[in-house]
């Protein structure tokens, strides 16, 4: 905007966006999605270059240690692991149901007993080692606990205190 002189007026009636919600956006009151940072950007002869580069996760230790423990554990995942772990993960989940209340775990458990009852590898390992608001939210109630063997268990933790 200071680059074009646009002012936040200017930049409402080009866009049809309302002036205050323009400001909110601006000061990081409201979350701006990539669509409307283009529409306004077009608005000033401007385009939206989105550049991809790895960028490392900044977790919260709890989250850091569930996703690290998943991580381990989903390197053993094979459609016959999975069918030995069956039995386990069924009480583990049952047991789950029965503890938790609300949304967004009693979702979860039920998207994680879909993908292991229809074995899905991939939706498994998607759950288990994702960054996104989903797969951390799903390993909350994991019914992989118990599966990891201690040593390895041992290492992840230690691995997490350097």
């Amino acid at each position: 905007m200071m680059e074009t002189g646009t002012t936040q007026s200017q930049l409402s009636e080009l866009s049809g966006v309302k002036q205050p919600s323009i400001s909110q956006m601006l000061h990081d009151r409201i979350p701006m999605s990539d669509d409307m940072l283009e529409r306004l950007l077009s608005c000033m002869g401007f385009k939206l270059e989105v550049v991809r580069r790895p960028v490392r996760a900044k977790l919260e230790r709890s989250v850091e240690r569930r996703w690290r423990m998943h991580r381990s554990l989903s390197v053993m995942l094979s459609l016959d692991s999975l069918t030995q772990w069956k039995p386990k993960l069924r009480r583990n989940l049952e047991a789950l149901r029965r503890e938790s209340r609300g949304e967004p775990h009693l979702g979860n458990i039920a998207r994680w007993r879909e993908l292991i009852s229809t074995d899905d590898l991939t939706g498994l390992r998607r759950a288990m080692t994702g960054l996104d608001p989903l797969s951390v939210q799903m390993r909350e109630v994991s019914p992989f606990g118990g599966l990891l063997p201690e040593e390895e268990r041992q290492r992840v933790l230690l691995e997490l205190r350097r």
